[in-house]
């Protein structure tokens, strides 16, 4: 990707936190690389090299700084088809997808050859997939090396290494230190617990507000300053909780200890959820250009698109909320997943059931479905949701062409353009997604749906946002 040099200097000079994640700079007098907000006292331009990836850096020879830690930087929402496939294979990659298979693998679960898939990385990120995935396995384990007690077997294992060996050597060879040494210098805090950085500001307390109403009972729970949940990833089970880290511009993740070997897809996925790619900075100046938005992006700064931690998960309760109220959506998900899930024991007795994946979804009867006060149509387009996930027809996590599985889920039966957008917008996370059928958004918009299309094209790339906005506008929210 293309770097206007003089541009990143302004950003850097500043410490601009909008362009914190959007590049990394290195320099070339001590052989480190920092975020552009780096407290450090800053070096000559002539000793600036600026690289759009931190895997490009330490492809070139830098180490990470231990002040700013390139580590904790936030993710970029991605917001065309280029930008969408690279960050459908760091999405892969952060999922672990590279630990033991190969580029090819990823490749074609993103329905693209591996070849053009180095060829799109390497031009966006200036790095091939594997050497992405490795510098993302070394900052995944130095963030567990800083901020937990986990032992350094289970922060190989935990970081997608094969071997202590083999990462005792890599972390040896790319940081000129070991990782006993690297945690000698920090105070990890008690339990799996890590900071999560976001670029401000962040409407924090419209996310819980969101999440609360549409919390799945036994599943789900949230207050005024947490968020907490079951969670099942391949084998494991156990439970996190996200609050406001006082610190600062992050969220503080906990996980319960079953979770460990996994912490590495629990971040990316609580990422999703609460959109800490967002560019908040960048979506306000856009979509307060017109006026029937300006008041509330003004009024609601960093008003983020809340996302899915399982993306079944939430096209399914998409689908049990149609044609009912908020409410009764969250109630009779709620009977789903204790119908069809798995019991758990956690520390808070609210917090009880793992929903069902899509495998064991597929194999639920119509009538057992049905028994829970489903009706049959809305019971039969769920066992075709998820017979269609569990196939791989559609993917409800990280997906290469939005467009491509938004179709796909249209041909589902039940799954119509509101249902198909809306999914896509939060299991997705696709920025431009938008049901403009949807009565509340023609409401807000005092418009015809051709003519709440029509003004929509100048939203875009943003047009999740501004459908936030406007039912933020009216405090009805699907």
């Amino acid at each position: 990707m293309p770097l206007d040099p003089e541009a990143c200097f302004r950003a850097v000079r500043a410490r601009d936190r909008r362009f914190d994640g959007r590049f990394f700079v290195g320099v070339s007098s001590t052989g480190i690389y920092c975020r552009p907000i780096c407290p450090a006292r800053q070096p000559k331009r002539e000793n600036m090299n600026f690289f759009p990836s931190a895997a490009a850096a330490e492809g070139r020879g830098f180490r990470p700084c231990l002040r700013c830690r390139p580590e904790r930087a936030p993710g970029l929402a991605p917001v065309d088809a280029v930008n969408r496939l690279v960050g459908a294979a760091v999405a892969g990659i952060e999922e672990h997808a590279l630990s033991s298979a190969k580029v090819g693998d990823l490749a074609a679960q993103l329905g693209v050859s591996d070849r053009h898939l180095r060829r799109v990385t390497e031009a966006e990120l200036g790095v091939s997939p594997i050497e992405l995935a490795q510098t993302y396995r070394l900052l995944l384990a130095k963030r567990l090396l800083r901020e937990t007690t986990l032992t350094l077997t289970d922060i190989a294992f935990a970081s997608g290494f094969g071997s202590v060996r083999r990462f005792n050597a890599l972390f040896r060879d790319r940081y000129g230190a070991s990782p006993r040494a690297l945690r000698g210098r920090a105070a990890p805090a008690d339990g799996p617990s890590v900071q999560l950085e976001f670029r401000p500001p962040l409407a924090w307390g419209s996310l819980l507000a969101y999440l609360r109403l549409r919390a799945i009972p036994g599943v789900e729970m949230a207050d005024d300053s947490h968020y907490r949940r079951t969670v099942a990833i391949d084998t494991h089970r156990g439970w996190l909780q996200v609050s406001l880290s006082p610190a600062g511009n992050a969220l503080e993740l906990e996980i319960s200890p079953s979770l460990a070997p996994v912490i590495g897809a629990v971040i990316t996925r609580v990422k999703r959820l609460f959109d800490l790619g967002a560019m908040p900075e960048a979506v306000g100046r856009h979509l307060g250009r017109d006026e029937l938005l300006a008041g509330w992006v003004k009024r609601f700064p960093g008003l983020r698109v809340p996302g899915a931690f399982d993306g079944f998960e939430l096209a399914a309760r998409t689908i049990l909320g149609q044609q009912v109220s908020v409410k009764a959506a969250s109630t009779l998900t709620g009977r789903w997943a204790r119908a069809f899930g798995e019991a758990i024991v956690t520390p808070y007795p609210e917090l009880c059931i793992v929903p069902p994946d899509a495998p064991r979804a597929a194999a639920a009867g119509r009538a057992a479905i049905a028994a829970l006060g489903i009706v049959g149509a809305r019971a039969h387009a769920l066992i075709e949701l998820a017979r269609a996930a569990a196939d791989g027809r559609i993917k409800l996590g990280y997906a290469a062409d939005v467009e491509e599985q938004i179709d796909a889920l249209m041909r589902l039966p039940g799954v119509g353009p509101w249902t198909a957008q809306y999914i896509a917008m939060r299991a997705l996370q696709w920025p431009d997604a938008f049901p403009g059928g949807d009565l509340v958004l023609l409401k807000a918009a005092n418009s015809s749906k051709r003519s709440l299309m029509k003004r929509a094209e100048h939203w875009r790339p943003w047009r999740a946002y501004a459908a936030q906005y406007l039912w933020h506008s009216t405090g009805v929210h699907p």
